[in-house]
């Protein structure tokens, strides 16, 4: 099953009374016994732990702007340990970059350093010059506070608003961090003409209670006249104890998406005398509301300033395969990504194309108008890229970026010019998160599979003489094929190439390697990058009572399991399927003979998910071995952890098996 199933649990408001025992959480009560205490009695590794997090979102109304969204939040946090005081420094966003809303406001308060000193607690107060905001982008400022003498033992609070006239998309309350959680509570007010999507992000359970409440509101009317309006609404309130922290765990993709959150997203506004207007209730609404947007389909439909390139580019090439590469060669290669992710153009598809700097959607608008210049059918897929997180259900806010599908001949290819290391079919890495959607020019969409289904692979082949000192020489060519290919590109092509071998010569083992080439390194990128190298080592063979013991897998044998926790709370994310190919012919040294060799091996997972297979045979006065590991999932289940970790500590056991040579 895959792990998109457990992202997110819908939670449905539940009308009843909350279990969780009334207890008072406020701001300013820090008793000696919290500043006594020396580890959290249930994670006695947590370096701090959040005591309680409050917050309440209610409405407000003015005549001009109508309702906008004021979201309070409260916190107090114990710090156990030296790593802990990372707490002290406060971070929050907020966003600026509305085109006909305000923008947010934020404000810190009540930021209180609590200690004990000679039995008695000591309150220091963060003045008003510890409050800082800088520009993050033209999208978002950000404001930080440092909590002041904050020290092992520790207690700090603080508080602080959002206002926003943003009442589309809520804030995320997070309940879930990397320290644990001993309660949190939230509350939301939300008028009765507003309907929202709720979500419970995580697998934690948590208490839920919610009524139907009267609201009210007072503002001065048009003639400055005091005046109020009243309403239904619905008062939701959310708790939780005891939240563990969320802890990092190897191939995972973005660990924010199975944090606990609460989440909420408008889908339906439904004013008294007024026609109900939908947000975000299917994908098919949402798709036409950004389609209709200046900034995306009025882009994809000016076209005629590219026409003289495309002619000249396509001068007799009548294969639309080729037209396709061609293009994508010559927007990839013209247009230059300035690292602003965004489905909207910015500046527009021909400013970008004359400055030959772009955002996201200009290249890849420019890439598709060019296309269907050429007789090719292109559309815009809309993707959330990975640090973005996962949109699970319809939303317009979910998206991040757009790239673009080309149709030739029944068959589909997503393509994305705005790296420099892409090409037809392989996407950047972060762009690879479960689904895309797909926008017509009519406003319809469609669901895209992100995930490759084509293997990579990374096929090594060696010869190699052991001479009866244990000392190992010998050739090596390594190619590599799609994702591992281009994840090499993008690792290791700004490095100098001494950098890189001294690198390489640490990670095989501290070898010599001399006669390095490199083939397709940055160019013909739908070419394996190759490499090939001679090599030397002292250190790959034992010698104990004259007999020569080595690993079958030489520098390539692994010597640890990354899955080496007992539970796991998260799926395991491999990205791509990928195939790890080893062949190596050892030459025995003269005068030995073998003792032993390693066993043959094929271990399967469920499907064959995964598929390792080691073989070897002596072969006169040569050793053959081949050894091949696919993993053909992009995505492992939680519950398929425990064997996937077996699968793993299987394949190790036989690459660390001893070949043993004797002499005659």
């Amino acid at each position: 099953m895959k792990f998109r199933n457990f992202v997110a649990v819908f939670l449905v408001i539940i009308f009843g009374i909350s279990e969780m025992n009334a207890q008072s959480y406020e701001l300013g009560k820090v008793t000696v016994a919290e500043l006594k205490e020396k580890e959290n009695p249930k994670d006695t590794t947590a370096p701090a732990t959040i005591l309680f997090k409050k917050a309440k979102t209610i409405f407000t109304y003015n005549k001009d702007r109508g309702f906008s969204a004021n979201h309070v939040y409260e916190f107090k946090i114990k710090i156990y340990k030296k790593e802990g005081l990372k707490w002290a420094d406060q971070k929050v966003r907020f966003y600026i970059g509305y085109e006909t809303l305000n923008q947010d406001l934020l404000e810190f308060s009540n930021a209180v350093t609590y200690n004990l000193e000679n039995g008695s607690i000591v309150k220091t107060k963060l003045d008003n010059q510890g409050t800082f905001k800088k520009k993050v982008n033209k999208f978002w400022n950000e404001k930080t506070i440092t909590l002041p003498n904050v020290k092992v033992g520790s207690i700090i609070e603080y508080k602080y608003v959002l206002k926003s006239e943003n009442i589309v998309k809520l804030p995320d309350f997070d309940f879930q961090y990397d320290i644990p959680v001993r309660y949190f509570e939230y509350k939301t007010d939300i008028p009765e003409f507003y309907i929202y999507k709720t979500l419970l992000i995580g697998t934690r359970k948590i208490e839920t209670d919610s009524k139907i409440t009267s609201g009210n509101q007072s503002f001065n009317d048009e003639y400055n006249r005091s005046s109020s309006i009243s309403y239904k609404q619905i008062s939701a309130f959310y708790s939780g104890k005891d939240i563990p922290a969320l802890t990092k765990e190897p191939y995972v993709d973005n660990i924010d998406n199975y944090r606990g959150s609460i989440q909420h997203e408008l889908e339906r506004v439904r004013y008294p005398d007024q026609p109900v207007k939908d947000y975000a209730l299917t994908w098919e609404g949402v798709a036409t509301n950004i389609f209709k947007s200046e900034n995306f389909g009025k882009e994809l439909n000016d076209k005629a300033f590219l026409l003289d390139d495309v002619k000249r580019l396509l001068a007799n090439v009548d294969s639309l395969t080729e037209r396709l590469n061609i293009i994508f060669k010559f927007v990839q290669n013209k247009m230059n990504w300035n690292e602003v992710n965004d489905y909207y153009t910015d500046k527009g598809v021909k400013k970008a194309y004359a400055d030959q700097t772009g955002n996201v959607a200009e290249i890849n608008f420019i890439l598709i108008n060019m296309l269907k210049v050429a007789g090719i059918d292109a559309n815009p897929v809309l993707v959330s890229t990975v640090e973005n997180g996962v949109p699970v259900y319809p939303t317009r806010t979910g998206f991040n970026y757009v790239i673009a599908a080309a149709e030739i001949d029944g068959k589909q290819t997503l393509l994305d010019a705005s790296r420099k290391f892409t090409y037809p079919g392989i996407l950047p890495l972060n762009v690879l998160n479960w689904k895309g959607r797909l926008i017509k020019n009519d406003g319809t969409s469609k669901e895209i599979n992100l995930e490759p289904t084509t293997t990579s692979k990374e096929f090594s082949n060696l010869v190699v003489k052991v001479d009866h000192l244990g000392k190992i020489e010998g050739k090596i060519r390594i190619q590599r094929t799609d994702y591992d290919a281009y994840d090499f590109r993008i690792e290791n092509v700004e490095k100098n190439q001494e950098s890189y071998l001294e690198k390489l010569e640490g990670r095989l083992g501290d070898l010599k390697v001399s006669n390095y080439n490199i083939e397709n390194k940055k160019n013909n990128l739908q070419d394996p990058v190759v490499e090939t190298f001679s090599f030397t080592s002292d250190n790959k063979a034992d010698i104990i009572g004259g007999k020569i013991y080595l690993n079958p897998l030489l520098f390539f044998t692994r010597s640890k399991n990354p899955f080496n926790q007992e539970i796991r709370q998260m799926p395991v994310c491999f990205v791509y399927p990928s195939q790890e190919k080893i062949n190596i012919n050892i030459d025995i040294p003269e005068g030995y003979e073998v003792e032993s060799l390693p066993s043959p091996i094929r271990i399967l997972l469920e499907d064959k998910q995964g598929i390792y297979v080691f073989n070897i045979v002596k072969d006169g006065n040569k050793i053959q071995i081949s050894s091949s590991k696919e993993i053909n999932s992009s995505i492992f289940a939680a519950d398929s952890y425990g064997a996937l970790k077996d699968f793993y500590q299987k394949m190790i056991m036989s690459q660390n098996e001893k070949i043993v040579l004797k002499k005659i």
